[in-house]
């Protein structure tokens, strides 16, 4: 974790915390929302966890493993790939990020290990060597409207960032080779001349280090004018864009449509791959059972957001989970929840004492 003054460590609030290891907060969690909306701050992401994958197969190797197109990806290219169960249900979700030696997969805290130990099973006499980099590796991430300006301090070549390119999702029944043979999203990837890279996605820029460089670069931005951002300014930044993290709006059934990640983490034309047989049914004969839904609830009754896994119910009903829920500087208590698939935009729903509103946008 970074040395700030003021930092409030997320273990220091919650020990069995997800996130444990970095800064829940730096004493103002709303301003340093407000400022992620807004302009650019600094969020210690450091306890991400890092796959590398050097290895002149990998590209081909991890193109027929996962659920995204990545058969011919380049030095300076990153997207997003799903680890799929053999009936289709997401098992490991990772960011990519290509070097021109190594490709890069960054996924949640504590997933590494599984995420690592499929990929070693299925290695066989392919020409790659996955190891565990978390313990080599670092994320800062630059958020906000000014992310890529404040790239820029650190190298300026980091100022020709491109916005990510996505693909857009087809329709059902749509024609072979009507989706591009590339990844469906792309991010733009600079490497750094201290062997680590950044990496514009939809909220910023992630930067990855070696540890040994990360403090020196987190004092550099501070030093500059970049101010701290903490972990639970991120989240609610992340569910007010409505974007789904894995083991918080997942559970042991999720498939991909369900929580809109076709788009940018699975092709739908790139052969098989494990799993592939339920995302394509799914696409083609009807719709996932389930949806990811943006939730507003009322706050009367307590103004303490729900817990992870709290039940969403609808005329006593059980109709779905809430994933994760946040006080939000400018939308108020708000949660992202997986709901039915048949549970009407306009329904009154309950979240224990509170009741709660889907946010039809």
């Amino acid at each position: 974790m970074i040395d700030i003054a003021g930092a409030v460590a997320v273990e220091a609030l919650d020990e069995t915390a997800q996130d444990r290891g970095v800064a829940a907060h730096y004493g103002d969690p709303m301003r340093e929302q407000r400022l992620l909306a807004t302009d650019v701050g600094l969020v210690d992401r450091s306890n991400r966890g890092v796959v590398a994958v050097p290895g002149e197969e990998r590209a081909s190797w991890l193109h027929t493993l996962t659920t995204q197109h990545l058969a011919d990806l380049r030095a300076g290219q990153g997207s997003e790939l799903l680890v799929l169960s053999p009936h289709g249900h997401v098992e490991h979700h990772a960011f990519v990020a290509e070097d021109g030696t190594t490709t890069w997969l960054d996924t949640e805290p504590g997933a590494t290990e599984g995420l690592l130990k499929y990929l070693e099973m299925m290695r066989f006499f392919t020409k790659v060597d996955p190891r565990d980099a978390t313990d080599d590796r670092a994320m800062l991430s630059l958020v906000g409207p000014r992310a890529v300006e404040a790239a820029a301090l650190l190298d300026e070549g980091l100022r020709g960032l491109a916005a990510p390119d996505a693909v857009a999702v087809p329709g059902a029944k749509f024609a072979a080779g009507d989706v591009p043979a590339r990844p469906t999203t792309l991010y733009d990837v600079k490497i750094l001349e201290n062997g680590g890279w950044a990496r514009r996605g939809h909220l910023g820029v992630d930067v990855l280090l070696p540890r040994d460089a990360f403090e020196t670069t987190a004092r550099q931005l501070l030093d500059q004018g970049v101010a701290p951002a903490g972990q639970w300014a991120y989240e609610a930044i992340r569910v007010g864009a409505r974007t789904p993290r894995l083991g918080w709006e997942t559970d042991h059934r999720t498939i991909p449509a369900e929580i809109d990640l076709l788009g940018p983490a699975v092709h739908l034309d790139k052969g098989c791959y494990r799993g592939q047989e339920t995302v394509a049914r799914v696409h083609h004969l009807g719709r996932a059972p389930r949806r990811l839904a943006l939730l507003h609830l009322d706050g009367v009754t307590t103004d303490q957001p729900p817990a992870h896994g709290a039940e969403v119910t609808l005329d006593g009903r059980a109709v779905g989970f809430v994933g994760t829920a946040v006080r939000h500087y400018e939308l108020g208590t708000v949660a992202l929840a997986v709901l039915k698939r048949n549970v009407p935009d306009d329904a009154a729903l309950r979240v224990g004492e509170s009741t709660a509103a889907i946010d039809p946008a």
